[in-house]
């Protein structure tokens, strides 16, 4: 009895082997696709609004909460869009500073 348990034991065992290592002509897989990010945000220039909008974060073995991302991501957009539209507000008025301090000085060169 002993022996039969033992030879069922290694024959299991290498049955387990077998199938694990990929023995007994199953296929092997394929390689995994990285799960990162192909980084479409730009280098070369400043983040706006829709690159934000058009960025999908990986999920990892656990996940994300896709709807709190989400409103991140918007809030991200959002803030970017109210930030370029004061930066652009501001430039426009200190041109308009400038052409005015440009035009006063010429006024005060021509009277002398």
């Amino acid at each position: 009895m002993f022996w039969f348990l033992l030879i069922a034991l290694v024959v299991v065992v290498a049955a387990v082997t077998l199938a694990v290592a990929g023995g007994g002509g199953a296929e092997v897989l394929p390689e995994a696709v990285p799960d990162r990010l192909a980084w479409p945000l730009p280098g070369a220039r400043p983040l706006g609004r829709a690159d934000v909008e058009a960025l999908r974060l990986p999920m990892a073995l656990r996940g994300y909460r896709m709807a709190e991302t989400d409103d991140v991501l918007d809030r991200l957009g959002a803030e970017l869009a109210e930030r370029d539209a004061r930066i652009a507000e501001l430039e426009a008025a200190l041109a308009g500073a400038q052409a005015a301090a440009m035009r006063r000085e010429k006024e005060e060169g021509e009277q002398e």
